[in-house]
């Protein structure tokens, strides 16, 4: 097993469910020097992601590569060159041990072996289409005051077209979907610039609201509700 990434293979589907933050693993050699329950929190692994992905996996037949390590380790959807690459700071929490943490090291050991087996996946699929998978906390600690009431938010920098696909099927679905909300893929997108914008391969880029796959039962609901629109999506555009 890498520790950079969990790989599904679910299928042979020309389908890759990418889940940056998948994990709240922390190696044993990482001091990231917090209390260990911060590793539960939004901060440190994108809440549900992991059930979810596992399920659309399976449902879909496809493969999905999950991130190994937490973003606190190594922010994997970040560009190689971002200030974001080794949070000092995350949501009013302090990230001690990375102030002097080896970032060439972490950059070689995490983030180019997940970025290198996504691209080995994608260059094995003669029409591939990606669902990248987050999840995004009803509530900031650092601004709790912000409003984040949809249940899933689609996000995209350019290329919007499964997007538009995607947004009326999860309306019809019975969901509040926000368009490029709780943020902009405009600013925050590296992952799927990289593989998919890049390389004009279509996407789609969903934020699922934690506190709704928090149990089994909402990670099934939301896979369930995902993938037969993943599917649509990618048989129209791929």
């Amino acid at each position: 097993m890498n520790e950079a990434f969990t790989q599904i293979d679910g299928g042979d589907l020309d389908l890759l469910i990418i889940a940056d933050h998948a994990s709240a693993h922390v190696p044993a050699d990482v001091d990231l020097e917090i209390d260990a329950a911060l590793l539960r929190n939004h901060i440190a692994v994108d809440i549900g992601v992991t059930e979810v992905s596992a399920l659309l996996a399976e449902q879909l037949g496809c493969t999905a590569i999950l991130g190994g390590v937490s973003r606190l380790v190594i922010d994997l959807n970040r560009e190689d060159d971002a200030p974001g690459l080794l949070p000092v700071m995350s949501d009013g929490h302090v990230i001690p041990g990375n102030r002097h943490a080896d970032l060439a090291d972490r950059m070689i050991r995490f983030h180019h072996p997940y970025h290198h087996q996504i691209t080995q996946l994608l260059d094995g699929m003669g029409s591939p289409f990606i669902l990248s998978i987050h999840s995004f906390t009803p509530k900031l600690t650092s601004d709790p005051g912000q409003q984040r009431p949809w249940d899933i938010g689609i996000l995209y920098n350019e290329d919007d077209r499964a997007a538009r696909i995607a947004i009326p099927l999860l309306r019809e679905a019975g969901l509040h979907v926000g368009d490029q909300l709780p943020y902009s893929g405009k600013l925050l997108n590296a992952t799927m610039n990289r593989h998919a914008e890049a390389n004009g391969i279509p996407y789609l880029g969903v934020e699922m609201r934690q506190d709704l796959v928090g149990d089994a039962a909402g990670q099934r609901r939301f896979a369930d509700i995902l993938g037969p629109i993943a599917l649509e999506c990618r048989s129209r555009l791929a």
